[in-house]
């Protein structure tokens, strides 16, 4: 994705303008051009001359230098620019891009883009939790720029919190996506629900099932790298959360269906790959059930069925259903199409080498209202998704 890509990379003044060196590093190596621009600040931690060396570019620093040819350096900069990335971003910068303020080199850059924007904070964390940097980031992901959320840990100065600098390959992967896909899903809502629910029998025992939620956390990633606002509805799964999203913790059906029926109305996209459960016990012990009888019976009862619920109450939105089948996939599927009103049914074989619950690729058929079946190949989960979006998208465009 990036050969042959012009990238500008905004660097401001931060301990982990380090960092930057290496992803300007990286960012050449993989082919892209990389111009730099350092406010004074951030020359205060590295010298232009660093930069200069790894971008094999000359570094900008002042807003009227002029450059060979005489061209206006900051209209230059903002309009061969494929995407600029601010690594890392102030409360400083930010502040400034939010309130259309332009007084230096890089807010005046940003101002004149017509191209993408990826937004690295990094910052001590009360800083980050200020209600005044938190309103500029919120208004600043409503106007469409680009972010990858800092890290959780311990701080250059000694505090513990969200503010460090995101890992660089998350930071790699987002310029990626953002170049493969160029923002596609900009200014499009996705919500996504991921992982098993667990039934508790009493207190110390539930019902649940084999799903990993790595299917649906591939998907919510891809989303939001490819410029989706997105709601993650998971049940409890081994996962770190994807960079950017809005992530709802749940355990019950019950509690899966009142999250997503309270967010469904304001969506565009919704899938639904969590492995939801069809019954639950229909009585829980408040206490342990003791082991005594050779035989237990537990009466089970109906969960409400979500993806119906939705197939029944959508307007707008674009629905899409998950079928985890063991035999007669294609029937099965088909009736599902039908009987749930979804757009589009991921079907997959759960018995297959190579697919279903917790491994990391998949093979899976698409099925449509209209009878049509693709089959894809095995793949990893995050192409996968991605496959996915992009048929999501050819429908959004069918529907419009």
């Amino acid at each position: 994705m990036l050969a042959g890509k012009n990238i500008t990379v905004g660097v401001t003044g931060g301990i982990a303008v380090f960092k930057a060196a290496q992803l300007v590093s990286n960012l050449a190596a993989g082919g892209a051009e990389v111009r730099v621009m350092m406010t004074r600040s951030a020359q205060e931690f590295v010298k232009p001359l660093t930069f200069q060396t790894l971008s094999g570019h000359q570094v900008y620093t002042g807003l009227f230098e002029r450059p060979a040819g005489g061209s206006v350096q900051h209209i230059e900069l903002a309009t061969c620019s494929d995407l600029i990335v601010l690594v890392p971003a102030t409360a400083n910068i930010i502040g400034k891009v939010a309130n259309g303020i332009a007084d230096d080199l890089i807010s005046t850059v940003v101002m004149a883009a017509t191209c993408p924007v990826l937004i690295c904070p990094a910052m001590n964390v009360n800083m980050y939790n200020n209600r005044v940097v938190q309103r500029n980031l919120a208004s600043l992901r409503e106007l469409g720029y680009y972010f990858v959320e800092p890290g959780m840990g311990r701080l250059v100065c000694g505090a513990e919190g969200r503010g460090r600098l995101a890992d660089l390959d998350v930071i790699m992967e987002k310029i990626n996506c953002i170049l493969a896909y160029e923002g596609d899903l900009q200014g499009i809502s996705v919500m996504v629900t991921a992982g098993p629910t667990v039934e508790p029998i009493d207190p110390v025992r539930y019902l649940t099932n084999r799903s990993s939620g790595k299917m649906g956390y591939a998907l919510a990633n891809a989303a939001a790298g490819r410029g989706a606002r997105v709601t993650l509805i998971s049940g409890p799964v081994a996962l770190r959360p994807p960079s950017g999203v809005e992530v709802i913790l749940v355990q019950t059906a019950a509690e899966m269906y009142s999250a997503v029926m309270e967010r469904f109305p304001s969506v565009d996209v919704v899938v639904m790959s969590a492995a939801v459960a069809d019954y639950r016990p229909k009585v829980v012990s408040n206490q342990k059930i003791k082991k005594q009888a050779e035989s237990l019976t537990i009466e089970l009862e109906k969960n409400p069925d979500i993806l119906a619920e939705l197939g029944r109450a959508k307007k707008h939105q674009l629905l899409v259903g998950f079928a985890a089948e063991t035999e007669n996939l294609e029937k099965n599927a088909r009736q599902k199409v039908e009987s749930k009103n979804v757009d589009l049914l991921v079907a997959n074989d759960v018995t297959l080498p190579g697919a279903g619950f917790g491994t990391d690729t998949n093979i899976v058929k698409l099925v449509f209202p209209d009878g049509r079946i693709v089959s894809l190949p095995q793949m990893d989960k995050l192409d996968l998704a991605h496959h996915i979006l992009n048929e999501i998208m050819a429908l959004r465009k069918l529907k419009h």
